[in-house]
């Protein structure tokens, strides 16, 4: 990967992360990492959050604390919308979720460096 891709998916997270006024946490919303990291669709980046809160919980830490249930409005095709499942996920989440992804894709390679870095 070119250093000037690394650096454009640098900011791109960056700027995709958020910050919880009332706790001061950083967090992602799983369905905008769920395209930065190479998903299609949603059934599948899913499956990487399962595992990931399976990792999680199996060392004693709630999931809920990392994986945050939410909901969004989206487009349907006759312009209107409806409401779909989301999460709120933490620097940690998006971690587990990295190391936790398809490592075939190039997006999970390079997300899992930056969240390993970051986290740490």
């Amino acid at each position: 990967m070119k250093r000037e891709e690394i650096e454009n998916r640098k900011l791109i997270l960056d700027d995709l992360a958020s910050i919880d006024e009332a706790s001061g946490v950083e967090f992602w919303m799983a369905r905008d990492l769920m395209e930065i990291l190479g998903y299609s669709k949603w059934q599948n980046f899913e499956i990487a959050m399962r595992r990931a809160i399976t990792s999680l919980e199996a060392t004693g830490t709630v999931g809920e604390h990392h994986f945050t249930e939410a909901s969004k409005m989206v487009s349907i095709g006759s312009g209107s919308e409806r409401k779909v499942k989301d999460y709120m996920l933490t620097r940690y989440a998006c971690y587990l979720i990295a190391q936790n992804g398809d490592p075939r894709k190039e997006e999970i390679a390079f997300a899992q460096s930056y969240f390993a870095l970051q986290t740490r």
